[in-house]
């Protein structure tokens, strides 16, 4: 994550602290958008907690949301689909020798259940082809870096093909962090069970297998991967024309902490642009979904975008784990960055993004299957603080780490944008053809990363 420049920082810092100073002079007044989303934010996390896709808390979660949009005055709809999902068990990892020792591990999302089974440690590096040891590897459990440059499928197809009965990843944070995420997200079950485990005890198990030191361990996977039916929310707040600008955040998260950070920012983003926009009608509409099923391949916006048929789109601004923005990001789409850059260079001179206007594309999060449909996507380099994001997907990823600056001042930058582009006449919302949207990923080299996905 890059840090914010230190001009940035303190119009930020002054910005908020002004914006609490104002509440405490006037503790009667009715709180802020962002205020407000926050309050709503604590009682998420803390009282319903994560929200894994299918589980009860991403039930409850959905019934909390839509029952404070309703509050509001709003109509939210569901859009229910099902999709693959997963469901963590009892996992367990165990170093038999040199010593026993329970290891704390979390298993990969689509790692599915097996009976316990034993085998010897192997250290296979990042997972390309020639760091595998050589001799008999079937039946062993391999230990792969922290930083591998593989997808999880290329590097979980290599060990299955070699016999390896598991995975062991080394997470890339110390401190006993572990790193949840899924395993396959064109969400298919893996041929072997796939661990993240703390840093710390990889690099011992390691060490071991350097000196030659003989490491046996139990495996053990109950995790299991199952159908799950869910719902995306949305709402639509009209405009005086048919297009709309629509705006995403996914409401699902791991299940090992509250989901604060990944991605109760952009739900508490989306709920405080619902405040602010409800009521006066903008030029185009503005659609806000809360998908589901992000973290196990984007499940929820390719049910919602496989759904747009010839609905004019100007654009998809996708809010995940976002926080002071730095930079608009076009997402590779040339057109739009002569807008962006009109709406940056004409907001007063402190308030402008330091970084101004990127163009760079990635995928990974809820705008890629709206890019694959033809539609024009953003989204904001927006870093987090690296004392916080350092603990996303993990039970360290907790509400605490959001604070009510943050949110106010991320969701100033979110709404002005947003009623920018809705204010916009001018905007076409045409849909690009199929070869310029696949000229989109293939300059940017994304085409391995889209079929991993199952997007291509």
């Amino acid at each position: 994550m890059r840090s914010v420049p230190e001009a940035a920082l303190r119009a930020v810092l002054a910005l908020a602290a002004g914006a609490v100073a104002r509440a405490a002079a006037d503790p009667g007044s009715p709180p802020t958008p962002a205020a407000a989303a926050h309050a709503f934010l604590e009682r998420l996390a803390d009282e319903v907690g994560p929200r894994l896709t299918g589980s009860p808390g991403n039930a409850a979660a959905l019934d909390r949301l839509e029952a404070e949009l309703r509050a509001l005055g709003l109509a939210p709809e569901r859009q229910p689909f099902t999709a693959p999902g997963w469901i963590r068990g009892d996992d367990q990892v165990e170093v038999l020798a040199p010593f026993a020792r329970r290891l704390r591990v979390a298993a990969l999302g689509f790692s599915q259940a097996h009976p316990a089974l034993t085998g010897e440690l192997v250290d296979i590096g990042l997972g390309r082809p020639g760091d595998y040891p050589p001799g008999e590897l079937r039946g062993r459990v391999g230990l792969l870096a922290s930083g591998s440059p593989l997808p999880a499928a290329d590097y979980v197809g290599a060990a299955a093909a070699r016999g390896l009965a598991a995975i062991l990843f080394i997470n890339r944070e110390g401190g006993g962090q572990l790193l949840a995420r899924t395993g396959s997200p064109a969400g298919q079950p893996l041929p072997l069970p796939v661990y993240s485990i703390a840093q710390e005890e990889g690099r011992w198990l390691g060490r071991l297998v350097a000196r030659g030191v003989p490491v046996r361990l139990r495996v053990e996977t109950r995790s299991r991967c199952v159908p799950v039916a869910t719902a995306n929310l949305r709402v639509v707040l009209p405009g005086r024309v048919p297009s709309r600008v629509i705006v995403g955040a996914h409401l699902d998260s791991w299940d090992l902490g509250q989901g604060a950070l990944d991605n109760g920012i952009g739900v508490a983003q989306l709920l405080a642009l619902a405040r602010a926009l409800a009521g006066a009608p903008r030029h185009h509409a503005v659609e806000l979904v809360w998908f589901n099923g992000e973290e196990q391949g984007l499940q929820g916006s390719r049910h919602a975008a496989a759904r747009l048929g010839a609905t004019p789109v100007v654009a998809m601004l996708n809010l995940d784990m976002i926080g002071v923005p730095v930079a608009v990001n076009a997402l590779g789409d040339d057109a739009f960055v002569p807008f962006l850059e009109r709406w940056n260079a004409a907001r007063a001179p402190e308030r402008r993004l330091p970084k101004g206007v990127e163009n760079t594309n990635w995928i990974g999060s809820d705008h890629t299957p709206y890019q694959l449909a033809g539609v024009r996507a953003l989204t904001f380099n927006a870093p987090l603080p690296r004392e916080a994001v350092r603990h996303y997907h993990d039970l360290a990823d907790t509400v605490d780490k959001v604070t009510p600056q943050l949110l106010e001042e991320s969701s100033a930058v979110i709404l002005d944008l947003v009623r920018a582009l809705a204010d916009e006449a001018g905007l076409d919302p045409a849909r690009r053809p199929p070869a310029e949207t696949d000229a989109l990923f293939t300059r940017f080299g994304l085409d391995a990363r889209l079929r991993a996905f199952g997007l291509k």
